[in-house]
């Protein structure tokens, strides 16, 4: 049974007066934050917010880009050519960057959003339109494990992590459940936290049709936006730390 594990959220979604989540409930638990960039959510003043406390907390952060598409968090495709991909990553790695320096906060890997992460975990020509600005940023990548991201992250040489998910159906091909079909998403803490101590010892992931498929597992995600994510990420981190598990962040 792997020993030790890191346990990731999508954190810093607020935008303006808006409120996205309880950031800093989460970040009493989790080991890594995956810091919005101001494309589908976040501003300078969210992401500052958000940096400071990962460094008092003592949370690697993680730049989190995805669409410029805040009416949609994120989670609609918006059509692009690959080089705009990667502009588009790349610019939201600098603007968080940029505030980290203020927060003092270094910024280590990045982990795409939503629609784009899903949509380069099945195309391989978007998967190297972000390896390509995770590269040349000289950062890490937390890529869905078993994807096309994570195959074009290694092929460009760079240092990848392989992430599942808690709180989210898997299909046999081991991409996500649509989040509009059913079984897409897990909200009862005990049954998100068996199915991975299930993973952590067999090495295979229960999926919705019952099947299961190997993947490998160096990160565990939790979405930060959902009503359940404190919760479950509570009970996800005591469950496993009550097996001997312990929880590090990656990098």
């Amino acid at each position: 049974m792997t020993r030790t594990i890191d346990i990731n959220s999508d954190l810093g979604e607020a935008y303006g007066p808006w409120p996205m989540g309880d950031d800093a409930a989460m970040l009493d638990i989790v080991t890594s934050a995956n810091v919005a960039c101001g494309g589908h959510a976040s501003d300078p003043e969210t992401m500052y917010r958000t940096l400071v406390m990962c460094r008092e907390k003592g949370v690697t952060a993680g730049a989190h880009p995805g669409y410029a598409d805040r009416e949609g968090f994120g989670r609609r495709v918006i059509p692009m050519k690959p080089a705009e991909i990667t502009n588009m990553v790349a610019a939201q790695i600098g603007a968080l960057r940029g505030i980290a320096t203020l927060a003092n906060c270094p910024v280590t890997y990045v982990k795409p959003h939503g629609a784009l992460n899903n949509f380069a975990s099945a195309n391989r020509e978007a998967a190297d339109a972000i390896a390509v600005a995770v590269k040349a940023s000289g950062l890490a990548m937390l890529a869905i494990s078993g994807t096309e991201l994570e195959k074009a992250s290694r092929a460009a040489g760079i240092e990848t992590i392989s992430e599942i998910f808690a709180d989210r159906g898997y299909q046999e091909n081991g991409l996500l459940v649509p989040r509009s079909e059913p079984g897409a998403m897990i909200h009862d803490p005990q049954a998100a936290a068996e199915r991975i101590l299930h993973l952590l010892k067999t090495g295979k992931m229960q999926t919705v049709s019952g099947a299961e498929i190997p993947l490998a597992a160096q990160s565990i995600c939790v979405h930060g936006d959902e009503a359940s994510a404190v919760a479950l990420a509570a009970e996800l981190r005591a469950r496993l730390e009550s097996e001997g598990v312990s929880i590090t962040a990656f990098a």
